[in-house]
């Protein structure tokens, strides 16, 4: 996308860009698609900013929305009381002109940087990096941005970084678009049904119609909080099931699966102790944290223990905690997987295959001494690796399963679960796991009594022409099981 055209520079200085009309236009609009510009803080936003200040070691991260004559400020780590400043001339106006990272090691170097107020005022930038915010259909929405007070230069591998954070805050602005969207569909059904309410002018069914949106409000709320499907992994089946507990309540389970660079992918399952908004917003918080700590080192205890501290150290998660079970994959030559699994007080996953006998061989996957996330400030995950190959599936859980009642009353449990996993008959697959599971959790007199989540990873046999299926099964929506 031609974003701009350079101009005749005066004696002494550098090109400088001036934006195509038609693109910036479009660019434009783009940021008002957004509906970003002037609204409120946001932590989600504060915590990339702080965590580009700690990658970086730098006094000062903005993350900056540039619109028509302005740039706008949605976070500023370490510039307190600015909330704009002009557009022209500007460093960030002029980084979204560019199709990459914009470094300058020392601005006064620089003969477009010199002038700009940033340097020669008050604040002596000295050294300025930005990487352009850009939307899957080319637009930069504008730049997240570090700076310090003297010159320094940054490797290749920080640069890649600091694209990887912009992505982040458009991963964020993405997720707040979407609830955005989700929240005003929600209104205008609530809408609906009080204009309805008010023509039948019946007490009773005004009543039925707030449950019905209490209990559609919650089940937006919660697909904001789970991936709207499960990608499509060469070499690998995925499977994956939610039920909550109530239509009411949030739950607190959550899992995904996404991609790492080279060829890594990275999953996760887990369970925050509690249900409803307080509940959700500390899903929301792990969730984004451990795709965003993964992204800057996958190594699985490295990441819980980046969760860990999240969760003491935000305000917003209270005094909440949650267990997980954090996985990476690493494709084999030979085919298959080799998996590193770190857990944080989370129930045993399993790993299973057929055996011999016609029964299925069951192993637990319980790395020992992963403790609570979020409990306590040094606490220690424990993580194990294995390898995952054609036949051979794992497959993870939230305790809502293990706790159903049998018909004697009793918990499943681990045995229960292990036993039910042994004397299995059919295939051995990701999807023939969940929907066995569900069959058995309705099969039990009264179901589950909390949130069951499930997610099953399997590496399917090769066909004869040697390739290897990929395919992803996803629920499409949480099921709601349990009383109205």
């Amino acid at each position: 996308m031609q974003q701009a055209s350079v101009t005749d520079p005066a004696p002494g200085r550098r090109p400088e860009l001036v934006p195509d009309p038609d693109v910036e236009a479009a660019r434009i609009a783009a940021v008002r698609r957004y509906d970003i510009l002037d609204t409120p803080p946001d932590g989600a936003f504060d915590r990339v900013a702080a965590m580009a200040a700690r990658l970086f070691d730098v006094p000062v991260v903005t993350v900056t929305i540039v619109d028509t004559d302005r740039i706008w400020f949605k976070a500023a780590h370490g510039l307190e009381g600015v909330a704009e400043i002009g557009r022209d001339p500007g460093l960030c106006g002029s980084a979204i002109l560019r199709d990459d990272t914009v470094v300058i090691p020392d601005t006064l170097k620089d003969p477009v940087a010199a002038d700009n107020p940033l340097v020669a005022g008050d604040m002596g930038v000295r050294f300025y990096a930005a990487a352009p915010i850009i939307t899957p259909d080319g637009h930069k929405l504008g730049t997240v941005n570090v700076l310090d007070t003297r010159p320094r230069s940054i490797t290749e591998e920080d640069t890649a970084t600091l694209a990887d954070l912009a992505a982040i805050v458009l991963d964020e602005m993405e997720l707040r678009l979407s609830a955005l969207r989700a929240l005003r569909d929600e209104q205008a059904r609530r809408e609906a049904e009080r204009r309805h309410a008010e023509a039948e002018r019946e007490a009773r069914e005004k009543a039925e119609q707030d449950r019905a949106a209490v209990a559609a409000f919650a089940s937006t709320l919660q697909r904001t909080l789970l991936p709207p499907a499960l990608p499509v992994v060469p070499g690998l089946e995925l499977a994956c099931h939610y039920r909550t507990a109530s239509a009411h309540d949030v739950g607190g389970d959550f899992y995904d699966v996404f991609p790492l660079d080279g060829g890594r992918w990275a999953f996760f399952l887990g369970d925050v102790c509690g249900k409803g908004p307080e509940a959700a917003t500390v899903t929301a918080l792990a969730r984004h944290t451990l795709r965003a700590a993964a992204q800057i080192n996958a190594d699985p205890v490295t990441v819980l223990s980046s969760l860990n501290t999240m969760l003491l150290t935000d305000v917003t998660a209270g005094r909440r905690f949650c267990t997980v079970l954090f996985g990476l994959l690493e494709p084999r030559e030979d085919g298959g997987f080799t998996v590193t699994v770190a857990t944080g007080g989370h129930p045993p996953a399993y790993h299973v295959r057929p055996d011999d006998s016609g029964s299925v061989w069951v192993r637990t996957v319980h790395p020992k001494g992963g403790m609570l996330v979020g409990a306590f400030p040094q606490a220690p995950f424990a993580q194990t690796t294995f390898s995952l190959t054609a036949g051979e599936s794992l497959f993870l859980y939230t305790d809502g399963l293990i706790e159903a009642r049998t018909t004697e009353g009793a918990m499943l449990g681990d045995d229960g679960l292990t036993g039910f996993l042994h004397q299995r008959t059919g295939p051995v697959t990701a999807a023939s796991l969940v929907e066995d599971s569900i069959t058995l959790l309705a099969s039990l007199p009264d179901g589950a009594g909390d949130d069951v989540a499930l997610l099953a990873l399997s590496v399917p046999h090769a066909t004869p022409d040697g390739s290897v299926a990929a395919t992803a099964h996803t629920a499409a929506a949480p099921e709601h099981i349990g009383p109205e």
